[in-house]
């Protein structure tokens, strides 16, 4: 079987929650390098989460922590597969937490600007999303659910 790509996939959930971590550059190799890790777990495991949606997001917060971040620690990347889903984390050395994932009361990005419009692509496109401080930083986090079956036309 293959990842939900634009759309629903009749995939199979896992039979048991797994997880990757790794630790990434604090550059912007980071972003690919994230983007293939979701990518391979998503597809290598058969799980109904849409591929297309984790990876920009994923891509999404790497690029926020590569670019916002103090400190010059590495970057880890967390993804968990869950049978209602998956949740990916990135986590980075500064404690000050991102913009408003909550979403309340934030401006509209500027239509002219190239950047700002990360954070509302991750409250707009995931199921649930936040941050939490962490013994060396922050990690930032969104849920994907799991892409049901898609069900097959009679022959």
């Amino acid at each position: 079987m293959t990842c939900a790509m634009n759309g629903s996939t009749a995939l199979q959930e896992p039979s048991a929650p797994s997880s990757w971590r790794i630790a990434l550059p604090q550059t912007a190799a980071a972003v690919p390098m994230a983007r293939a890790l979701v990518r391979t777990a998503l597809t290598d495991l058969e799980h109904g989460s849409d591929c297309d949606t984790a990876e920009l997001l994923t891509a999404e917060l790497v690029a926020n922590a590569v670019e916002h971040a103090v400190g010059d620690g590495p970057i880890e990347l967390v993804v968990e597969l869950l049978p209602g889903g998956c949740k990916v984390e990135v986590h980075d050395p500064d404690p000050a937490p991102p913009g408003d994932l909550a979403g309340v009361g934030c401006a509209e990005p500027d239509p002219w600007q190239e950047h700002g419009r990360g954070l509302l692509l991750i409250r707009a496109l995931s199921s649930s999303c936040g941050h939490r401080p962490t013994d060396s930083g922050k990690a930032v986090w969104f849920r994907l659910p799991t892409v049901p079956p898609q069900r097959r036309p009679a022959e």
